[in-house]
């Protein structure tokens, strides 16, 4: 069994692109600008936007914490979101979700210029990726991508189960998984209804769990020398923790991680890298090399 380490891999990708911004910047071209906008005060949310302001000091980055209190109106989110996007100076910008309930989330994220929608989450970007044009793929599909990459982890031709069909990740992945230029697998999506879950997983030579359960993966839904990708980071009660709490993943680690060649720990897995594409996402941007 080998280890993912995509806290290493972030680290390492970063560094790279913090080379390439230098010398962009020493041959007269413009710093890349990643713009945030941060409504209320969740915790899980603060630390995100946190985290992404230090990953663009480590890349060479501009970075813009634009906040707003939990009663900020629509029409005032609205209005933000349009001086971003005629802000020529913002390469890219995200949204930081979720947002209070008052708020339309899908009218946010298409107010957003697709342009500079790093984040991916724009129907343009979603539309283009499933077509296979050039876009900005949502950044925890692209960190996944980029771990199997980087780890030389074949996907062509296997059989890729996906657990979860959200908008941010299972949907994405899936899409991606089964294009020729990225995944070129055979792809199944399992969810809540899914009738024969458990023989589907057991079929899988790569499973990649974004169901937001802890511990729903069990050893006896894995096959020997499969790849298992956790993307789960439930807060579960820890007495033994300052913080009260830990992350815990959708794969019962202890138990699966024997069985498998390849498996991603919970912290330091998936979450790292979807910062790091984030990065990955504002340079293109800042290059303009999809529009």
């Amino acid at each position: 069994m080998q280890l993912i380490d995509g806290k290493a891999t972030a680290a390492q990708i970063k560094e790279e692109i913090a080379k390439e911004v230098k010398a962009m910047v020493a041959g007269g071209g413009k710093r890349p600008h990643l713009a945030a906008v941060l409504v209320g005060h969740d915790g899980g949310s603060e630390t995100y936007v946190k985290n992404k302001v230090l990953a663009c000091e480590a890349c060479g980055f501009k970075s813009t914490l634009v906040r707003y209190e939990d009663d900020v109106t629509e029409e005032e989110l609205l209005d933000c979101v349009h001086k971003l996007n005629a802000d020529a100076d913002v390469d890219g910008f995200i949204v930081q979700l979720p947002l209070p309930r008052h708020i339309d989330e899908q009218k946010i994220i298409e107010a957003i210029d697709y342009r500079k929608d790093v984040d991916g989450f724009h129907p343009e970007n979603v539309g283009r990726m499933a077509i296979g044009l050039p876009c900005f793929i949502s950044a925890t599909p692209l960190g996944i991508l980029t771990l199997l990459r980087r780890y030389h982890i074949e996907t062509s031709g296997k059989k890729c189960v996906v657990l979860g069909r959200s908008n941010i990740v299972g949907k994405p992945m899936a899409m991606l998984m089964m294009q020729k230029q990225y995944g070129d697998a055979t792809v199944t999506v399992c969810h809540s209804r899914s009738a024969s879950l458990k023989a589907e997983c057991l079929s899988a030579d790569i499973i990649i769990a974004a169901v937001g359960r802890p511990d729903f993966v069990t050893a006896d839904m894995v096959k020997p020398g499969a790849v298992v990708i956790d993307v789960g980071t439930t807060r579960v009660p820890d007495a033994t923790r300052k913080s009260g709490y830990r992350l815990n993943g959708d794969v019962k680690f202890d138990e699966v991680a024997p069985k498998c060649s390849f498996i991603t720990p919970v912290p330091g897995g998936v979450g790292p890298m979807t910062i790091c594409s984030l990065m990955k996402n504002t340079l293109s941007a800042a290059k303009r090399e999809l529009y």
